[in-house]
């Protein structure tokens, strides 16, 4: 029995034949060891079509495609967007619409979409009937904006519109100089004002003649109380009511209360009180508008006699204030000379009570009080 095994594998070993069946019971067939590796390696051949198959259905790039993609890099008209002309065929709108789709996708890596049924794609696509007569630029679609950027008028109108300079700004600015200022025109007043502290500093440095010039230059033209005022009262004060009566008389002088008040005082000064009293007593301004203008014309009439009147204007200073003793011993003296002396001696009585009596005045004031008493 052994040797027929050993005759058996002998013949084996000679023929190489993994088929040739074996009288030897007990023992199982095995496969040589040369045929394991092609199951592996089918394997890996299978996946590697499957993969070739995958990436040249889902990333070949057609010719079409690619002319499609010239025509789309082109730059655009500057004026109007490129306006494209829809196909008659349906079917062969979807079919470009689809290569688009796969031409213009940004990521190679991402899923691309399930692709459409020609009746789908019929369904959805735009069927032009009739060109209208001005046709307006189609908006282009979301697929096609990665490769063509048309211009964007509705983003540049939503940005503010710069202002547009002024034409004279421009030409001044092109100059290289400053604009210029635009000059607001000088009032009347506003002279009367700036000529008189101008006269008011020729008078100061002893210029008076070339005050008076420049008082006769702006008279010319306007009214100028202010500087008339400024002048007249310079006049007065160097004792030289002459060169003061002339701008402060006249119609232009008239409506004006302080250049009425210069005007008394100059005639005053110059001898002529009737005149005085007469100017100051025309338009006579309420006393709490001016109150030297009231002052200076009670005392007139009563230097001029007219007792009656005095009084009435010293009783309307006190009605305004009646804390000046002053005023009071003008009413009481004034009531003294129109022979009322009991009035005149509460107004001396009221007048010592009030401080602010010069020692001469205040001597006065006791010595009529006493002469009122005694009666």
């Amino acid at each position: 029995m052994s040797l027929l095994n050993d005759a058996l594998r002998a013949a084996e070993q000679r023929q190489g034949r993994p088929d040739v069946s074996t009288a030897y019971t007990g023992q199982v067939n095995r496969q040589p060891a040369a045929r394991r590796w092609l199951v592996p390696v089918m394997a890996v051949l299978l996946v590697i079509l499957v993969v070739v198959v995958v990436y040249g259905y889902f990333f070949r790039t057609p010719v079409a495609e690619i002319q499609v993609t010239e025509r789309t890099a082109a730059p655009a008209p500057a004026a109007t967007p490129e306006v494209t002309e829809l196909p008659s065929d349906p079917a062969a709108t979807a079919e470009s619409e689809s290569e688009l789709g796969h031409a213009h996708d940004p990521e190679p890596d991402a899923i691309p979409p399930e692709p459409q049924t020609e009746a789908e794609i019929a369904d959805t696509a735009p069927v032009v009937t009739q060109p209208a007569p001005q046709p307006q630029p189609r908006a282009p679609s979301n697929k096609t904006e990665t490769k063509r950027q048309p211009q964007k008028p509705a983003k540049v109108a939503s940005q503010p519109a710069e202002p547009t300079p002024e034409p004279e700004l421009e030409s001044a600015e092109a100059q290289g100089r400053a604009p210029a200022v635009k000059q607001v025109r000088e009032t009347a007043e506003t002279i009367d004002l700036r000529v008189s502290r101008e006269i008011a500093r020729l008078l100061r440095a002893g210029e008076s003649r070339a005050a008076e010039q420049m008082l006769a230059d702006v008279a010319s033209n306007q009214v100028a109380p202010v500087s008339r005022g400024v002048y007249a009262r310079a006049m007065l004060l160097q004792d030289s009511p002459g060169r003061a009566q002339p701008w402060v008389s006249g119609e232009e002088a008239q409506g004006y209360p302080e250049l009425r008040l210069l005007r008394a005082r100059a005639l005053l000064s110059m001898g002529r009180l009737k005149e005085a009293v007469t100017t100051l007593s025309q338009d006579v301004p309420p006393v709490a508008d001016n109150i030297e203008y009231r002052i200076t014309l009670a005392t007139l009439t009563q230097q001029a006699g007219e007792n009656v009147e005095a009084a009435r204007h010293w009783s309307a200073l006190i009605a305004v204030d009646d804390s000046q003793p002053a005023w009071w011993v003008g009413l009481a003296i004034a009531l003294e000379a129109g022979g009322q002396a009991a009035g005149a001696l509460k107004a001396y009585t009221q007048a010592a009570q009030l401080p602010g009596l010069s020692p001469s005045l205040a001597d006065y004031v006791r010595n009529r009080m006493t002469l009122l008493q005694a009666g």
